[in-house]
């Protein structure tokens, strides 16, 4: 323990760590067989398009703290590129994938190839 760790500290990380662990070994506990509830499974459909807006958003309208001045931004037309491969293919199993990659077909070039 270095001068600048206090008991505090220590403390502190030893009950977030015992808290984690038991969160994460709630299911092990139970000996009984647990199920999310259909509320719970249908909400957990949706994280990964929710957890992919949640990062690109931000980044999509501001850069640095100020929004994006014009038009001439690569992002906007990945993100149009994107959100029309997901509307086009949501029904299919790897929408979220192909909306990263047809977001990054566009992105790429406009960024690289005309310094947008």
């Amino acid at each position: 323990m270095s001068a600048e760790t206090d008991v505090w500290t220590v403390g502190v990380i030893l009950g977030l760590t015992l808290i984690t662990i038991v969160t994460r070994c709630l299911f092990f506990i139970s000996s009984k067989p647990w199920q999310l509830p259909h509320w719970a499974q249908r909400g957990l459909q949706y994280a990964p398009i929710a957890a992919l807006s949640a990062v690109i958003v931000p980044e999509l309208v501001m850069t640095q703290g100020q929004f994006i001045p014009g038009w001439q931004d690569a992002r906007l037309y990945a993100a149009l590129a994107g959100a029309a491969w997901f509307f086009g293919h949501r029904a299919q199993r790897q929408a979220v994938l192909g909306t990263i990659v047809a977001g990054m077909v566009v992105y790429l070039p406009l960024h690289l190839g005309l310094g947008w």
